[in-house]
Order: structure tokens, then C-alpha cells, then sequence
């Protein structure tokens, strides 16, 4: 029988030569890869040699202009900086992503092409080739090419997260999960992205999103930005829960404003994150331990003190960056931990409340169907119930 470790550790040197062929392919081009993030916006993730000032630059305001991500990730398909711009006013040179990001950096050509999940199931991404004027731009045959690589990176990074494989087998009916992990609606309450439609969401759900995005918008009055955690019921009681991030300008999608709903990954697939996985970023990369430490031992109920000491960061400063980089707190993540491992235990039948609630680090039974209720919708013994109706359709 194969050794999981071993395949994992040999599925992510294959993701690494991939990057490194991209290079070898597209001599002395800038390579990127970029990621969808839970958090309503992108974020640079590989390679681990980006520069410093290129990374904090997109970071700090640029993902907001990126452009290219999102029309590769739209299209399916590789595109360059004259079909990324096409039907845009100005066109590419005019362009704010091109003459402050690109221009500074002396970068005068772009091509992009789209990759399933680079981090997180659900989260889309893409890479990103740049070249000088003098190296000239990309002709069929070089979008070909990125094409036929970035389809292997994407296998890569399937096969190196054996926490994405056969998680059919591996979920229980209760752990359900729509299509899409992200839906983006603009001022007209109109979906800019067409996959996955919103038909695929409950009509429920549908509706609540739709009412709390004509609020949210309407509230932005043409600036600001708004960003909540939003739990929608649906027909069953159950609680589907989202990141709302709202932007009065994202040039990258539309020239008003617009509204991410970011559903939230469960525990698993957020401790399934690596930090190899994002390498360009040595914050990102400094949180990951933290977090894997937590999903382990969560019921124990650590502190934030103690956690913060894992990333070696002051607790104040581990709280907001975690928060800020992941969009979602430590305090959340924890129950999100708590509450996954208490369904389990329910689906198995293997541990009365008594039992979970001790094992899953609540205080008492009483605190643990408090938290239950708050978090999913419906009390333990109400959720029991639904999930054996649901059993059936495994």
C-alpha cells in the first residue's frame, strides 16, 4: 500500500518542477501564481522568491485591480493583456493595474491562465506570466503551452492534498456543500461570476443573500467597505455560513460596487493547508502551524495566548492578522473545529452529549448545546435527527 506522506511529498515536487518548467518555458518572466481567498479578495501564493515589494504592492491595494485573475478564472481559458482588457475604456495601457503596478516594475506584457483550487476546494486561481517590452509579447503558441502546464499544476496540487481525495467516501451526508464556495453579486444584484449560478444555492438561501446584499450595498453610499460574517438558514433550520465582504470599487470585476459571499471552509480543509502552499507570503506561511495546532487541540481549549506563542506573535497581533489573512478569527475556527468533531460523534452514535460535549472541549452539556444551537441552527438533538433523514442519500 502506498505511504500517503510519501505521495504527498512527491505530488508537491511535481508542483514544484511545474513552476520551475514555467520559468525554464517563459525565460526570464516574472511567474506568479494567485489565489482566491475565504476573505473576498486574491492573494499571491507561489513562488517563495516573489519579490517583497511585489507582494506587499498587490497586497495592500492591487488585488483589487487584478484584472487578469479574474477574466482567466470567468473564461476558463488563457488569455493575454490585449483579450484580459478587451471592451475596456482605455484598453490596457491605460489601466491603473498596468501603468502603477506593472510599469514601476519595468513588466509591459501579461498572459493568465486558471487553476481549479491552488490552496482551498472551491477558491479558484491563476497564473500569472509577465515579460518585458523587449522579451516581447505571447503568441498562440505560448498560451498553448501555459495552458498545458497549468493543468498539470492543478493535478499536482490535487493529488498533494490527500484530504481531497474521495472526500465523497470520506463526508458524511450532514457535511453538504453546494457547487460553488463563492458567489459575487453586483450593485444590480447581479452574479458576476456565472459559475456556479445561484440557482445551484437553496431558494432559501437565495433569498436571504439577495435581501442582505441590497442592504449592504445600499449602506456603502458609493465608498467604503463592509465586511461581516453571515449565517443563512435554510429550509431545514440548518446554518450555512458565509464571509460578506463588500467593496464600493473593485476594478478587477465591475465599475461599482460589488459583494463577495465566501462560504466557509470546513475544519478539514482548512488544516489540509500547508504551508508550502503559500510560500510567496512568510505571514501566511507563519500562521499555518498555528492553525494546524489548533484543529489538533481543540479540546483541549487553548488560550490565545497560547496559540499566538506557536507563531510566536504577540496575541493582539496573531489575532488580527490571522483574522485579516484567513476571514475568519481564531475564536471561530476553534468552534468550527468543536462542532464538526461533535457531528461526527453524533452521526457514529459512539458518545452520549454528556460525552461529546467533554471530549469536543466544552465547559459542560449545557454550554455545548448553547454553542450548537448558536453555531448550526438547530439544537444537537434536533441536528441528530436531520442528519439520520439525510443518511439515506449517501
Amino acid at each position: 500500500m502506498p505511504d500517503p506522506g510519501r505521495c504527498c511529498e512527491e505530488s508537491l515536487l511535481s508542483a514544484r518542477q511545474i513552476l520551475d518548467a514555467l520559468e525554464k518555458t517563459f525565460s526570464g518572466a516574472v511567474t506568479l501564481v494567485v489565489s482566491c481567498f475565504p476573505r473576498g479578495s486574491t492573494q499571491i501564493v507561489q513562488p517563495g522568491k516573489v519579490s517583497r515589494s511585489l507582494l506587499r504592492s498587490y497586497s495592500r491595494e492591487f488585488y483589487a485591480e487584478d484584472r487578469p485573475t479574474w477574466q482567466a478564472i470567468i473564461h476558463k481559458k488563457p488569455l493575454d493583456e490585449r483579450s484580459i482588457w478587451d471592451g475596456v475604456a482605455g484598453g490596457f495601457e491605460q489601466s491603473r493595474y498596468y501603468r502603477q503596478f506593472m510599469e514601476p516594475m519595468e513588466l509591459a506584457h501579461v498572459a493568465v491562465a486558471p487553476l481549479s483550487h491552488p490552496v482551498l476546494p472551491g477558491y479558484a486561481g491563476a497564473v500569472h506570466v509577465y515579460r518585458t517590452a523587449d522579451q516581447g509579447g505571447f503568441s498562440a503558441s505560448d498560451l498553448s503551452h501555459l495552458a498545458r502546464l497549468t493543468r498539470q499544476y492543478d493535478q499536482a496540487i490535487e493529488t498533494s492534498h490527500p484530504g481531497w481525495q474521495g472526500r465523497s467516501t470520506m463526508s458524511w451526508s450532514w457535511m453538504r456543500r453546494p457547487p460553488g464556495r463563492q458567489y459575487i453579486l453586483d450593485a444590480h444584484l447581479r452574479p458576476v461570476l456565472a459559475d456556479p449560478p445561484m440557482s445551484t444555492l437553496e431558494d432559501r438561501v437565495r433569498e436571504q443573500m439577495l435581501r442582505h446584499a441590497r442592504q449592504t450595498l445600499g449602506r456603502l453610499n458609493g465608498q467604503g467597505y463592509s465586511n461581516d460574517r453571515v449565517c443563512f438558514p435554510d429550509s431545514r433550520g440548518d446554518l450555512w455560513l458565509f464571509r460578506a465582504v463588500a467593496y464600493a470599487k473593485y476594478p478587477a470585476l465591475s465599475d461599482g460596487p460589488i459583494i463577495f459571499y465566501c462560504l466557509q471552509p470546513d475544519c478539514k480543509e482548512w488544516s489540509a493547508v500547508r504551508a508550502s502552499d503559500v510560500q510567496a507570503d512568510q505571514e501566511l506561511q507563519r500562521l499555518v502551524p498555528a492553525m494546524h495546532f489548533m484543529h489538533r487541540e481543540f479540546g483541549k481549549g487553548p488560550t490565545l495566548n497560547y496559540i499566538a506563542k506557536t507563531a510566536d506573535l504577540s496575541p493582539f497581533h496573531f489575532h488580527r492578522r490571522f483574522t485579516e489573512l484567513w476571514g475568519i478569527t481564531p475564536k471561530h475556527f476553534l468552534l468550527e473545529c468543536q462542532i464538526t468533531a461533535a457531528k461526527t460523534h453524533m452521526a457514529l452514535g459512539d458518545k452520549n452529549l454528556v460525552e461529546i460535549a467533554q471530549s469536543c472541549g466544552f465547559a459542560h452539556q449545557s454550554h455545548f448545546t448553547s454553542r450548537f444551537k448558536q453555531a448550526v441552527g438547530l439544537t444537537p438533538t434536533g441536528w441528530r435527527k436531520l442528519a439520520d433523514e439525510l443518511r439515506p442519500l449517501r
